[in-house]
């Protein structure tokens, strides 16, 4: 696949855990903020509200915290209003991103991702330019040591669109409304599940296998996650997991 599902297992493997942690509960709770602005803070009536919640709920957020950003989306607390922005740009090598953003500061936050291009090679591109290949799916990494007939048989029994080989793991994939449910199902069948998402999966690759564009990529991908605006970041990026453990290290 993409190197999405690669990105994903090297952040795991040289993530500072408790600090990631924190970065990431802070950007979920902008999200429950936007969903619950958008839609209501019922999750009962409120799909995109809900999908969140589970996603918070995944990552370990506590109650308490989810409360309370939904509280501050419909008035019973004190909060920033946030604007949805999508950002679509250009890493070296012709790598293709979409980037999710939520900012109370449009101008501060367009500055600060033309700087992060800039610095490292890659360009911003015009609407439209990027989003066209990219749709929404559920994304669920699964240990290899699984037996592939074994969680075969369980992802068609439960829904899911397809599995495959993705080297160190087997990436499942479903409607992104049903990944959540999917990934209980698996976990309820003793089949240990690595991550899952509702994420952005490109409809084509691009191969990498300069060194250097590779490092020029993942440092692009280090700089806007770890940016407090930007709440998702979607790439096209196909590289080798040796040569991505080397880039990363």
């Amino acid at each position: 696949m993409s190197g999405h599902s690669k990105w994903a297992t090297i952040k795991r493997k040289k993530a500072v855990i408790d600090q990631k942690r924190g970065k990431a509960f802070a950007k979920l709770a902008r999200q429950i903020d936007v969903a619950a602005r958008q839609g209501g803070g019922d999750p009962a009536s409120n799909a995109a509200l809900r999908t969140i919640i589970q996603k918070a709920k995944a990552a370990q957020m506590t109650n308490d915290a989810i409360d309370r950003a939904i509280k501050r989306a419909t008035g019973e607390a004190q909060g920033a209003n946030y604007e949805a922005i999508t950002y679509e740009a250009y890493a070296p090598g012709g790598v293709a991103l979409l980037i999710d953003i939520l900012t109370d500061n449009r101008n501060r936050t367009a500055s600060d991702v033309r700087a992060i291009f800039s610095k490292c090679g890659g360009s911003m591109a015009a609407p439209g330019a990027v989003a066209w290949q990219f749709s929404r799916k559920g994304v669920i990494l699964v240990d290899r040591s699984t037996p592939e007939d074994e969680l075969m048989n369980a992802v068609l029994e439960h829904g899911a669109d397809d599995m495959a080989d993705d080297g160190s793991v087997w990436r499942v994939t479903c409607e992104a409304t049903k990944v959540y449910e999917v990934k209980a199902a698996l976990e309820a069948a003793k089949i240990p599940v690595q991550s899952a998402e509702s994420t952005m999966v490109s409809a084509q690759t691009v191969p990498v296998t300069d060194p250097a564009d590779a490092k020029a990529i993942l440092k692009i991908m280090d700089e806007l996650e770890e940016h407090d605006d930007v709440q998702d970041v979607y790439s096209n990026f196909d590289i080798s997991e040796q040569l991505l453990e080397a880039a990363a290290s």
